[in-house]
């Protein structure tokens, strides 16, 4: 897989999980840090530690990114929603 094909994969995961986020919270989300996810969103591998901890890190961060057009065209969300509850987050309404 292409780094550019990772990083889109990644922001369809992104943009899959939605969940809330405070205005003054959104300067610190970074959907790249979910870099960690690529072997699990891309196949049926599960999700290492790395990945789930950034995971929940990143969970106030969703509905900003769903928000965001530049990630929201790439949604992904059976990949997505199985990352998540292999990691235990839950997917929250927007």
């Amino acid at each position: 897989m292409t780094k550019l094909s990772s990083v889109i994969v990644l922001c369809a995961f992104m943009v899959a999980l939605v969940g809330q986020i405070p205005a003054m919270q959104a300067a610190n989300c970074n959907y790249m840090e979910l870099v960690v996810c690529a072997g699990a969103i891309t196949s049926p591998q599960p999700p290492s530690a790395d990945c789930c901890n950034k995971v929940k890190q990143q969970k106030p961060c969703f509905c900003g990114y769903l928000r965001n057009p530049s990630l929201r065209q790439y949604v992904t969300p059976e990949n997505a929603r199985r990352v998540a509850r292999q990691c235990g987050v839950a997917i929250p309404n927007c």
